[in-house]
């Protein structure tokens, strides 16, 4: 009750003091700065170079942003070459590039070359035709994948064995629709790439067909030293989705398993969503695969 009379008296000397307070109108707002954000002597921060590559079986150009570390254009420095698929200095350019300086890092692992391919239509040039209307609805220039693939390997790789001679592995990474790519190439032969990194995959494409087509695909083409590791997302709500994707996932592990010999793979799944999980899998991924190898 005491506390009661206390908060009544309170609030009664709030009153009574806005009461004397004088009746002036506030003071406008200031004025927006009009002055720029970057000002004379600032000094702009480099983390690599982009490049138009021009491209026959695309037509056009396709714009390749590179992160080159420090020290792996050195003499044997064998520098593992990482092609970022979504690779535009706006898509996942700038972290990606980051989290491969933390792997070599204090001799923690190899220097790790970033080339990103800046996106144009990702929904063309990330998927196999897909025979389902709703898929065909959401993404009408579909279909794309073998045609970027050939890029891949006739026009990018040898650009890469051109420019950076003397490289290690060469690996692939993507997420969702990318991730999808990714690991359709891996389980296709691998178009020139020796690992593959493929996040959160969207199985659900052309309802799980490439799931479907995953055994016969790794018994055609099984037998190599290529390196696969997915990171699966935890599925959300709702229900029904969750329980279809854990179960394409669940499928595709079961495919992995059940191939013959010959091929490393590893499969996570984090506790992250699907727009969370590129980031912490990347990590895991870089380090699973070249940490040691330092």
């Amino acid at each position: 009750m005491r506390y009661a009379v206390r908060s009544v008296g309170f609030l009664a000397l709030l009153a009574s003091a806005a009461l004397a307070a004088p009746s002036s109108p506030p003071p406008p707002p200031p004025p927006p700065s009009s002055a720029p954000i970057e000002q004379p002597g600032d000094v702009p921060i480099t983390i690599g170079f982009g490049r138009d590559l021009p491209s026959r079986v695309l037509g056009g150009t396709r714009r390749i942003n590179v992160h080159v570390p420090e020290g792996a254009d050195q003499p044997g420095s064998r520098p593992v070459v990482l092609v970022l698929l979504d690779g535009g200095v706006k898509e996942d350019f700038l972290h990606i590039a980051g989290l491969t300086d933390l792997i070599g890092a204090y001799g923690a692992g190899p220097r790790i070359v970033v080339i990103g391919i800046e996106g144009v239509d990702r929904r063309h040039d990330l998927t196999s035709p897909s025979s389902v209307p709703s898929d065909v609805k959401a993404a009408p220039t579909s279909g794309g994948a073998d045609a970027y693939r050939r890029f891949l390997a006739e026009e990018l790789r040898p650009w890469i064995d051109t420019r950076f001679p003397g490289h290690g592995r060469v690996a692939l990474i993507g997420e969702s629709l990318a991730g999808l790519f990714t690991l359709e190439t891996c389980l296709k032969g691998g178009a020139g790439f020796d690992d593959f990194i493929a996040v959160s995959p969207s199985l659900w494409w052309n309802d799980g067909g490439l799931v479907r087509a995953a055994p016969a695909l790794l018994r055609a083409k099984g037998a190599s030293d290529r390196r696969l590791w997915i990171g699966f997302d935890t599925p959300a709500p709702p229900p029904n989705l969750a329980r279809r994707e854990r179960a394409l996932q669940d499928a595709l592990v079961g495919a992995l398993r059940a191939a013959p010999k010959g091929m490393a793979w590893s499969a996570r799944r984090l506790r992250e969503g699907h727009a969370t999980v590129y980031h912490p899998a990347a990590l895991k991924a870089l380090r699973a695969l070249y940490a040691a190898a330092a």
